[in-house]
């Protein structure tokens, strides 16, 4: 390991730093995203596509946009929960 990997770490190590914002909001919505109904939850595509509209941008959506997803896809026995818990 070279010096200059020493002090800012691997491209792979700051790219991981980077992102870690990013995962970190995704999973504070996690509580706000269990306690939707199905109906709420299907609320919030439109809800996306008009923040769009209105200028947002994919990255500012993105973190919601991916826990939203992620919430149903990992229920079950996959991630060890259901979506009732």
């Amino acid at each position: 390991m070279g010096i200059f990997q020493k002090i800012f770490g691997s491209r792979n190590q700051r790219e991981l730093k980077k992102l870690q914002p990013i995962v970190d909001r995704i999973n504070n919505l996690e509580p706000t995203l269990k306690a939707k109904s199905n109906d709420e939850l299907k609320a919030m595509t439109p809800e996306f596509k008009r923040r769009l509209d209105k200028g947002a941008t994919l990255d500012e959506i993105l973190p919601e946009a991916f826990a939203l997803v992620a919430r149903p896809a990992c229920a079950g026995p996959v991630c060890g929960t259901t979506m009732s818990s």
